[in-house]
Parts: C-alpha cells; sequence; structure tokens
C-alpha cells in the first residue's frame, strides 16, 4: 500500500515537472505574442483617459472615441518618424561639407604613419591586408538584406499585432480582466477584482506621469539647445527625452547623443574654442536639467502616481536592473505598484504589507 502510495506521488510530481516544462516551452515559444499584449496593455491604460474624457465629456460613443484616440497615436507615431527624418539628411548634409580633400590627405597620412610603424616592428601590412579574403566578406552581404528585410516584416507584423489588439483592449475595458478573471481561483474573484480596478487605475497614472516627465525633459533639452544654435534642436531634445524612459542607463545614452549631435551641427567650425567649447557647455547645462528632473520632477511624478516613496522607486528600480538587465528597469516600477496592490488586498494584516502599502 505504502509503496502504491510513493508510486502515484511520484508520477505525480514527475507529471507537474513535465507539465511546467511544456508550459515554460510554450510561453518561450510565444514570447513575441506576450510582449504583443504587453505593449497593447501599455497603450490602453495610457489611452483610458483620453477614451473616458472623450466619453463624458465630448459624449463620444464607445466606439467613435476609440477609433479616435487611436488615430490620435498613430498620428504620434507618425510624427516621431517625420521628425527624425530631417535630422538623418541633416547630419548626412554636415558630413559631406567636410573638406574630402583634406580628408583624404589625413587618410592617407594615417596611413603611411601606420604602415611604417608596423614595418619597424617586422610587420608587412600590405602583404597582410593582400591575403584578407575579401570575396568571403561580401558573400554575407544577401545574408544581411535578408536580415534586414525580415527585421522590417517582423515589425510591421508587430506593428499591426499590437494596434489590432490595443483597439480590443481599448473598446472593452473588461476584457483583459475578464481574460485574469478566468485562472483565478473560486472565491478569491471579488478581492482580485478590485486589486485590477486599483491597478489599472494607478498604472494608467503612472504611464500619464512618464509622459509629463518626458515632457518636461522635452521642453528643457529644447531650451538648451536653440539657445546654443543647434540644428535639428527640437527632433535631438525628444530623442534625448524619450531615452529617459530607461532609468539611469538612458540619460547616459541621451549625454552622449547629445554631445556627438551638438559637435557634428558645428562641423567647418574650430574646434577647440567653438566645437568643443559649446558641446561642454550643453553637457554642463544638460547635467543641470537631470538634476532638476531627478530631485524635483521625477520624485514628485512617482510618489504622486505610484503612491511610493522616492527612496523606494529607487531601490526597485536597482533591483530590477540587476535581476534583469534594461527590461528590468523599465517594468519594475509597474510591476512592483501592481504587487502592493494585490499584497495589500490579500495580506492587508501583514506587518511589511502594511508598512509598504500604507498609502495606497
Amino acid at each position: 500500500m505504502n509503496s502504491k502510495i510513493i508510486s502515484n506521488g511520484i508520477l505525480r510530481a514527475l507529471g507537474i515537472l513535465v507539465g511546467i516544462f511544456l508550459l515554460g516551452y510554450f510561453l518561450y515559444a510565444i514570447q513575441s505574442v506576450i510582449i504583443y499584449i504587453i505593449i497593447a496593455g501599455i497603450l490602453s491604460l495610457i489611452a483610458r483617459p483620453i477614451i473616458i474624457f472623450l466619453r463624458r465629456k465630448l459624449k463620444f460613443p464607445n466606439t467613435l472615441a476609440v477609433i479616435f484616440t487611436m488615430l490620435l497615436l498613430l498620428g504620434f507615431l507618425t510624427g516621431l518618424i517625420v521628425m527624425f527624418i530631417p535630422l538623418v539628411a541633416e547630419q548626412g548634409k554636415s558630413l559631406s561639407l567636410l573638406e574630402v580633400d583634406k580628408l583624404q590627405e589625413n587618410v592617407q597620412e594615417i596611413f603611411n604613419e601606420t604602415t611604417a610603424y608596423f614595418s619597424s616592428k617586422g610587420i608587412d601590412v600590405l602583404g597582410e591586408l593582400k591575403n584578407v579574403d575579401f570575396l568571403s566578406q561580401f558573400k554575407e552581404i544577401p545574408n544581411l538584406l535578408n536580415s534586414v528585410l525580415g527585421a522590417v516584416g517582423s515589425l510591421s507584423v508587430g506593428l499591426f499585432s499590437v494596434l489590432f489588439i490595443s483597439f480590443f483592449f481599448m473598446k472593452d475595458s473588461q476584457l483583459l480582466k475578464k481574460g485574469v478573471m478566468t485562472i483565478i481561483p473560486r472565491g478569491k474573484e471579488g478581492r482580485f477584482s478590485n486589486s485590477l480596478e486599483t491597478i489599472n487605475d494607478l498604472l494608467s497614472r503612472y504611464f500619464i506621469g512618464l509622459l509629463f516627465q518626458i515632457t518636461i525633459l522635452f521642453i528643457l533639452y529644447t531650451i538648451i539647445l536653440l539657445v546654443f544654435g543647434i540644428d535639428n534642436a527640437v527632433v535631438i531634445a525628444f530623442l534625448c527625452a524619450l531615452l529617459n524612459l530607461i532609468p539611469y542607463v538612458g540619460p547616459m545614452i541621451g549625454a552622449v547623443i547629445m554631445f556627438v549631435l551638438s559637435m557634428t551641427s558645428n562641423i567647418g567650425l574650430d574646434f577647440q574654442t567653438e566645437i568643443l567649447s559649446t558641446s561642454l557647455w550643453i553637457m554642463f547645462c544638460y547635467l543641470i536639467a537631470q538634476l532638476i528632473d531627478n530631485f524635483a520632477s521625477q520624485p514628485l511624478i512617482f510618489s504622486k502616481t505610484t503612491k511610493s516613496h522616492p527612496l523606494e522607486i529607487f531601490l526597485i528600480i536597482i533591483i530590477g536592473g540587476l535581476l534583469f538587465g534594461v527590461v528590468g528597469m523599465i517594468t519594475a516600477v509597474p510591476l512592483y505598484t501592481a504587487l502592493k496592490v494585490i499584497l495589500k488586498e490579500f495580506l492587508s494584516d501583514n506587518k511589511i504589507v502594511k508598512s509598504i502599502t500604507k498609502d495606497l
């Protein structure tokens, strides 16, 4: 009897392990679909206040309000693409203004010096270059083109999928909630439903707060670049502001981009007195703008939207980055906010939960 119970227990455990493995493999196989759903969910949360405003204040029918909101989002996306075209064209034009003959002389001089240096070490650079099989490199061009075409195709499919899913999430705000409720155990539906409503409200406010944060930085960056007469100031400012969606890492990438683009915008001027000096002043002003964001606007916005202490937010972002990299840093705050709401609903008597959810 005991041996039979043990055998059944072992088989049951093996069945559970196999089920977990298959579930993990299935989720891994459809990871792109999960990403589409997550992005669509975020877009629906951002669009939620707009849809509510159109329905309640302007008396739009629900479907018309959703269509109008999606057109606004598409217009915004199109505007972003159109904004970056002049930046790329202008930077290409700036680079084309270089004195080609002088550049060629400099390159030739560097090559001669390099050859002389390696020759003194007993290395024949020209001979080594002749041994390089350049034809094998050109064979990779078709593969590169296929990769580019594949990326464009995947991007198109992804954009269509996100828009399609977003439409139904926006049209039926309870659709995602109903899907989640199907896997909730009986007797817990009511409390979990309350948690989802609170999570939706807080995350909507959080993503709207992010938009305000980016807008403030965009205005500050634009003023800085316009004061120093940098070409395409609005586009550069928007790109650097958008990178702030990646906590801590994004601003550093933005600083590098702003520094490089400010230098290329002044090509043709004296390097030491004009290009370098202007770029360093821009970096100083950029640092001031970041300090304003880090110690004023960001803590205020995050504490009001997520009802969490700024130090709490800082630690959660750092932990998310250590565990899951850049993706963890971006998703740390919304996931932590959702977790806090659920813990408060189901473990409200716990001392630790009381401490971290007292402001909810």
